[in-house]
């Protein structure tokens, strides 16, 4: 194999190895594609009549699994749904750019002081972890996961973004969107909920395994009455969406 010299501008010179930087430039490609493509995604995901799917139900494919997912426009799905889903998991939607700074550096600093550290994740950088990312506590992951957010808020609208997590986020084993969730634990459709089922279904999404919303714990109903409330004042909260 021939060996390639590359000499610098005092003349002096040194061996490269070209395995080694063929190697080094496909890994670069490699990388360069990996971060791309999300990125593409959600371009390709501002068509309307695209439905994307997570990792998860994904997974599920994979596994022989089969999922339960039925696809619903945003503007079918009862408001009392939404709005509770908003005020449940990120009550800012409407006003950050993909990610709450506030919250997180709040989180941050109870970290730092050895605090019990509690959940930051907006319902946008939850989308974007649903759609190309793994679950789990992982610093990498969501060191990754918000830029994407911040990717996502720039290139979806909020409606889009909001669309797409009430259709993808996980209610159950095997059981994802609202209108499955509410097929399966209501026997309705996600345009005929009540405001407390809609509740319900807000409250399950931060353990969807453990929680079942048709059998509701004493906290999940304490917790609900709280979101309900909420979800009945939403207002201007909600403006983005309307």
């Amino acid at each position: 194999m021939a060996k390639v010299v590359i000499r610098n501008r005092d003349g002096r010179g040194y061996l490269a190895d070209p395995i080694h930087s063929r190697l080094m430039r496909n890994i670069v490609r490699v990388l360069i594609i990996l971060a791309a493509t999300p990125v593409f995604l959600l371009f390709v995901y501002l068509i309307p009549f695209v439905h994307p799917v997570s990792t998860l139900m994904l997974k599920d494919l994979v596994t022989l699994n089969g999922y339960d997912r039925r696809w619903m426009p945003i503007e079918e799905m009862s408001p009392v749904l939404v709005n509770s889903v908003m005020m449940s998991e990120d009550g800012q939607f409407c006003s950050h750019t993909g990610i709450d700074w506030r919250q997180l550096n709040a989180v941050i600093t109870d970290a730092v002081d050895g605090e019990r550290v509690r959940g930051a994740s907006t319902i946008t950088m939850q989308t974007v972890k649903n759609l190309f990312l793994w679950n789990g506590r992982s610093f990498i992951r969501k060191a990754i996961e918000l830029p994407l957010a911040v990717a996502a808020d720039l290139i979806l609208p909020k409606w889009r973004i909001m669309e797409i997590y009430l259709n993808i986020a996980e209610w159950g084993p095997g059981i994802y969107g609202a209108e499955a969730a509410a097929q399966h634990h209501f026997g309705r459709s996600a345009s005929q909920l009540t405001a407390r089922q809609a509740a319900y279904l807000a409250v399950t999404l931060p353990n969807p395994i453990l929680r079942n919303p048709a059998k509701p714990s004493r906290a999940m109903q304490r917790v609900a009455r709280v979101v309900e409330a909420r979800a009945r004042q939403a207002g201007a909260y909600v403006g983005c969406l309307q």
